[in-house]
């Protein structure tokens, strides 16, 4: 049994990527399953929460019923400005309303607009007539003052329970890869062939 810690690696990883101003560095893509049993994958941000991980997203999103309802979900990060690539399944659990709200009011003015949208015109992923219309709309919210999040503002905790670590940046060019699997407190490792 190895006890190194791969969520700690990804946060490290992630700590990195930020330093090096690496775009994919808050981003993950998260893979559902939706109501009829279509596939589905989409890349959200992966935030941080102390040391746990939670994804924020909006009641009224398709993927938030196959977020919440599914006891499993996969999530991937790639890192390319590190050459590396994570991937998990992961059981979720919900942040607490007024964790949700704190961190909502750090998001950017944008995005709190598009909450206060989904929640008081259309849901996310409804159909609108055009751009210009969608753009008009949100201009013309009247939006609460002060600025507080919607009760359609929601978030889950993402817990890993097997991590695959990829680690591209070998230098005899054989990929290290990597599974942890949870096992009570701590991981077990196992290497796998690339």
């Amino acid at each position: 049994m190895n006890t190194h810690d791969p969520l700690a690696q990804l946060l490290a990883d992630r700590a990195f990527a930020r330093e090096a101003k690496d775009p994919c560095a808050n981003l993950c893509v998260i893979a559902t399953v939706d109501a009829d049993g279509q596939p589905q994958a989409r890349t959200m941000v992966l935030r941080e929460l102390g040391p746990r991980l939670a994804i924020f997203c909006n009641e009224t999103s398709p993927k938030w019923r196959e977020m919440s309802n599914s006891s499993r979900i996969a999530i991937t990060v790639f890192l390319p400005s590190a050459n590396l690539q994570y991937r998990m399944m992961c059981t979720t659990e919900p942040v607490p309303a007024t964790t949700v709200h704190e961190s909502w009011q750090l998001r950017p003015e944008p995005p709190k607009r598009m909450d206060w949208f989904y929640t008081l015109n259309r849901p996310q992923s409804a159909p609108i007539e055009s751009r210009d219309a969608l753009l008009a709309q949100c201009a013309a919210l009247d939006l609460p003052d002060p600025m507080i999040a919607p009760e359609t503002a929601l978030g889950l905790y993402v817990n890993p329970e097997i991590i695959e670590r990829l680690d591209l940046n070998q230098p005899e060019g054989i990929h290290d890869r990597r599974r942890y699997q949870r096992c009570d407190d701590s991981w077990v490792q196992t290497v796998l062939v690339p």
